[in-house]
């Protein structure tokens, strides 16, 4: 274990014996580190958080303290991290509230550039990118593989899905489909996210489905409801357009409407 001099730890905090903590950081009672977790200079933890294996907590960074959240009164909620999440200056994640569950939870792999944000009961998967300054409400979720452009607001309780990418200065209120593109204020879906789907492995075969699939959902005109039943019938043995179909169909907020224009092949 690799301690500066000035850095102070509660008593009540656990690092393992692999952890390094950079000087003048301050770790908080109730805060677990697992092994060979970093932290940088005049970062702050405070707990309950539990930090996983690998991660690094960059300069400056404040993780787990309370919800900005006016109903919060300090009753024991808590932060899950888990390993490999790198988390760049300036950059912060707040702990849960009772009425979301009680707990903010962050899968592995994940890059949160500078002054990004991860507020209160929020869900976020695997392997997401946040760019600087793209901030979550509280009780958003994030899954796999989405990246957030720089300056983006994600509303509280909106979901935007695996492999979907949000334009710099997007504003989203309404649910993000997995596999497209959004942007804008509010933001408006400008079609597939191909350039994701490749590097998540999909085949043109798949890509072709999804391009198809999307374009009968937003663009020919059909009642949502019927063009889903459309959909789902004709692509019931392609696993990403059930799975776009689903989450369209799962959507409490409703999701972006088109822009209008066709999905752009090279998108």
């Amino acid at each position: 274990m690799a301690i500066h001099t000035t850095a102070i730890i509660d008593p009540q905090a656990e690092l393992a014996d692999s952890v390094q903590v950079g000087p003048y950081a301050v770790i908080g009672a109730g805060v677990t580190l697992k092994d060979r977790v970093v932290i940088g200079a005049h970062a702050v933890v405070t707990g309950p958080t539990i930090v996983g294996e690998g991660s690094h907590l960059s300069h400056h960074t404040v993780i787990g303290e309370d919800p900005q959240d006016k109903k919060y009164q300090g009753e024991p909620t808590r932060l899950i991290i888990g390993k490999d999440n790198v988390f760049r200056e300036f950059s912060t994640a707040n702990r849960g509230t009772l009425q979301g569950g009680g707990q903010t939870v962050i899968g592995d792999g994940n890059l949160f550039m500078a002054y990004s944000h991860v507020a209160h009961d929020c869900v976020v998967g695997d392997h997401c990118v946040f760019a600087n300054c793209a901030s979550l409400a509280g009780h958003v979720e994030i899954q796999d593989y989405a990246v957030l452009g720089g300056l983006t607001g994600i509303h509280q309780f909106t979901r935007v899905g695996r492999c979907a990418m949000i334009g710099g200065g997007g504003m989203v209120a309404q649910d993000v489909p997995p596999f497209t593109i959004a942007q804008g204020d509010r933001a408006r879906l400008f079609g597939l996210n191909i350039v994701g789907l490749r590097r998540c492995g999909y085949r043109l075969p798949a890509i072709t489905a999804l391009r198809n699939a999307y374009r009968e959902l937003f663009h020919q005109g059909t009642p949502l409801r019927i063009a889903l039943e459309q959909v789902r019938e004709v692509y019931a043995e392609v696993p990403p357009v059930t799975e776009l179909v689903a989450f369209i169909e799962s959507s409490r907020r409703g999701v972006c409407r088109s822009a209008g224009s066709e999905p752009n092949p090279e998108s």
